[in-house]
């Protein structure tokens, strides 16, 4: 019987030939079907055959450079040559033979979506493998065990990998969007969008960004964008969120109204709110807390103001906090009146009372600070509270701003006597001390 013996951690180990031929056998049927004719890899198997170990890894990693070549021009050689910093523009198969490196190849591959992070990786120790084998004749012979590795490694990562999706053109893209014709069904667009290099998320997102806001912009293709928007900016980096919301400063500082306002549109729409500048954050809420506290008394105007101060209750700027807590406690609490309609004398707000308790399930202890101080310092409020009615509006308020508080806030204590009703008495004195 016929036999290899293989030196492994000091013991010999003898394999049968047989063994060996099925071995390797098994690993080329995994190579997918269109590449089982490739000349690179019928030159491994003919030179496997008789013991050429050291050929057969340079035939493999041939035939992975040409996968690889062909799957970055499929998938957008455009989107390489941007991810690339190379020697001249690659148009051409021939041109990757002549002017990009196996390292340069799978780096492209890798940030164009080709491959995966894990396979880059991979793919780099089995390029040094064949570098040392295949391109030093004086190295030493290498092992049957080392060849199969290699080949399952290429044809794990490489030669059983189908084809990537191909990138769309950007320009074609919105070509589309400003059409009728465009494919709103979400899985198709979020697929077509996780699958892009995150060059081309950033670039897609600011080119659809800067559409949105021209004045000439077809109805249709903001309707597009409102619906694709939102989608696109699930996959994008923090950082790249930051660099399109923050864009709005520029656009404010410009002073051109109707972009101003779609950009703000656009934000609110992708929900990307928490993301504004201290200069953007002032500049949208500060004249709506401002019409909200000329108009307290007028119910409709407090509704209105309630509800668009809601989308920025997570991240109101300090300079304005303080108005901000006052205007909506004031809000909420209402007033005292008669009214020759109803017999009622407790009056408030009644959309804006449904919206003010979720607005202060967003305070923080500097949020909660600026109310204590407000009820302990304000006498209208103070004598406000006196009615039952509405000194139970402000406990729902106080009762609120307990679940929010940390344990080292200073006036715990006085929210505990506002959220107690056995305890009226003592918190109404605690105000005046």
């Amino acid at each position: 019987m016929n036999e290899i013996r293989h030196m492994n951690e000091a013991k010999v180990v003898a394999i049968n030939t047989n063994e060996v031929e099925l071995l390797f056998t098994r690993a080329i049927e995994n190579v997918r079907s269109d590449m089982r004719d490739n000349t690179y890899i019928n030159e491994a198997v003919r030179v496997l055959a008789v013991g050429g170990y050291r050929s057969s890894i340079g035939s493999f990693w041939n035939a992975v450079v040409d996968d690889l070549r062909n799957k970055i021009m499929f998938r957008s050689l455009e989107m390489f040559n941007k991810e690339m910093t190379l020697r001249r523009e690659i148009k051409s198969y021939e041109d990757f033979q002549n002017y990009v490196n196996d390292d340069e190849l799978i780096e492209g591959a890798y940030k164009i979506g080709v491959i995966g992070y894990e396979a880059s990786k991979i793919l780099k120790h089995a390029k040094e493998t064949r570098h040392f084998f295949s391109g030093h004749p004086g190295s030493s012979e290498p092992s049957m065990i080392k060849v199969l590795s290699v080949m399952e490694d290429c044809i794990k990562y490489v030669l059983n990998d189908e084809y990537p999706s191909k990138i769309i053109d950007i320009d074609d893209y919105l070509e589309i969007m400003n059409t009728e014709s465009y494919d709103r069904n979400e899985i198709a667009i979020e697929n077509a969008l996780f699958d892009l290099p995150k060059r081309y998320k950033v670039e897609l997102s600011n080119r659809i960004f800067s559409s949105y806001l021209l004045p000439n912009a077809s109805t249709i293709l903001k309707s597009n964008i409102e619906f694709c928007a939102p989608l696109l900016w699930k996959v994008l980096a923090k950082e790249d969120k930051l660099q399109i919301v923050r864009g709005l400063d520029q656009i404010i500082t410009a002073g051109q109204k109707q972009k101003i306002d779609a950009a703000f549109d656009f934000v609110e729409i992708v929900n990307g709110n928490e993301y504004l500048s201290r200069f953007s954050k002032e500049y949208i809420i500060k004249p709506v807390l401002d019409e909200y506290v000329e108009n307290l008394g007028t119910f409709s105007k407090e509704n209105e103001c309630a509800r668009k101060l809601l989308q920025y209750s997570s991240f109101i700027p300090q300079e304005i906090l303080e108005t901000y807590v006052k205007v909506i406690t004031k809000s909420f609490i209402g007033f005292i009146g008669s009214s020759y309609y109803h017999a009622r004398t407790d009056f408030y707000a009644d959309g804006a009372a449904l919206i003010i308790p979720d607005m202060f399930k967003k305070f923080d202890d500097t949020a909660s600070e600026h109310f204590v101080h407000y009820i302990k310092s304000d006498r209208s409020i103070q004598r406000l509270i006196r009615t039952p009615s509405k000194l139970r509006r402000l406990r729902t308020l106080g009762e609120i701003l307990l679940e929010r508080i940390s344990s080292n806030f200073e006036n715990k204590e006085l929210l505990l006597l506002l959220a107690d009703e056995d305890k009226e008495g003592e918190f109404l004195e605690s105000l005046n001390r």
